[in-house]
């Protein structure tokens, strides 16, 4: 028994890397609205970035550096998403707090971080951005827990080569 669950418990190995299709998946936006990923891939560019936690300092500087380049994602018309375990009410606080113009979505069962296997450090959920092209495949993934600005040009530079 204990061999089955290692083989279906998610791992490192079963990260989402460049290559693989964007998993299919519907959790609720930061104003309670069920966003669904089938209804995006196709159309544009995705950069999906998971994130510990809302208003936190790392994660607030990389929440504030995707606003801050927002208009450089929209010029490569890719629509950015932030994922956390967090609930809607605190997206949504944390959202107008900042002034974020993006998506974030609530996983508070960690059920779509552990789809894309984002990996853990100790007890803090881990940081990974993942830039999807129009077809619904990963073409970059970046992880780093210290440095949340760097998502953000690894995401631009990623872009930037799909073009």
């Amino acid at each position: 028994m204990a061999a089955f669950f290692q083989f279906w418990s998610p791992s490192a190995d079963a990260q989402i890397k460049a290559g693989d299709k964007v998993p299919e998946f519907k959790l609720q936006d930061q104003n309670g609205n069920t966003f669904d990923i089938a209804t995006v891939v196709g159309k544009q560019p995705l950069v999906i970035y998971f994130y510990p936690k809302d208003e936190t300092s790392v994660c607030t500087k990389e929440a504030c550096s995707f606003r801050d380049s927002y208009e450089d994602f929209k010029k490569y018309g890719a629509m950015v998403i932030g994922i956390s375990s967090d609930n809607v009410a605190s997206h949504k606080s944390f959202a107008t707090h900042h002034n974020l113009p993006f998506t974030l979505l609530s996983d508070p069962d960690q059920k779509v971080r552990k789809l894309f296997g984002v990996p853990k450090t100790f007890v803090i959920p881990g940081r990974v951005t993942y830039i999807v092209d129009k077809k619904g495949v990963v073409v970059h993934t970046f992880n780093s827990m210290k440095d949340g600005e760097k998502h953000v040009t690894e995401s631009l530079e990623a872009l930037k080569k799909m073009n």
